[in-house]
């Protein structure tokens, strides 16, 4: 991961709720489409879909709102739309977690996309600070140590009301190491931003959803 350090502030909103919209129905287009293994145009791509950005592309089942699928990309290395087609695509079907999603399944799914600012490195001097530097509601995070790596989306510890230092050993357990992992040195620890936007219901109104007030 190529490493960015910047002082950590969330930038105001990059996307309105139109973008957001935009976004969800076109991120359910992909998804039917792949299971049903039809091929989509999408026409009248708002500018900002072609920058590059991260997003993250979730399912859940309704009214459950159980996972039934979630894959993205932390890194703006596509253009915010192929990445979205990418995202929704993998989410339906290469979710390894997960059997691939079926087309009687389509109408009791509901969609949710994540828009994700640059991961930024934390940086302290000891790392019991940083508790400190994690704000629940804000913050998605990202533990990397040599090869392996975790990444838990900001929405995470609000759904199951987690504090910072469930959060960090959460996200070293993703990566498949011990839950104190991030107290050890060698251990890397990232921090992103995102703008959320889902379906209330299947194919029903898109909201943005607030995470912190």
């Amino acid at each position: 991961m190529q490493e960015i350090i910047l002082p950590y502030t969330k930038s105001d909103s990059m996307y309105s709720l139109e973008d957001g919209e935009f976004a969800v129905k076109t991120a359910r287009r992909f998804i039917e489409a792949a299971v049903t293994g039809n091929e989509i145009k999408v026409d009248d791509i708002p500018d900002i879909f072609n920058k590059k950005s991260g997003v993250f592309v979730t399912i859940n089942t309704y009214p459950k709102q159980n996972l039934r699928g979630c894959i993205g990309y932390i890194e703006p290395i596509f253009p915010l739309i192929e990445g979205l087609g990418r995202a929704s695509k993998s989410a339906a079907l290469d979710d390894p977690r997960f059997p691939q999603v079926k087309k009687e399944e389509l109408n009791n799914l509901v969609v949710e996309v994540s828009l994700l600012t640059p991961p930024e490195l934390i940086q302290v001097k000891r790392t019991k600070q940083y508790i400190k530097e994690i704000e629940i509601g804000r913050d998605g995070l990202i533990v990397e140590r040599g090869l392996r790596k975790g990444l838990l989306l900001p929405q995470v510890p609000i759904e199951w009301k987690w504090k910072v230092e469930e959060f960090l050993s959460h996200t070293c357990m993703k990566a498949g190491l011990l839950p104190d992992c991030w107290l050890e040195e060698n251990t890397k620890i990232y921090k992103f931003s995102a703008e959320i936007f889902s379906e209330v219901e299947p194919k029903g109104k898109i909201v943005e959803k607030k995470l912190k007030e």
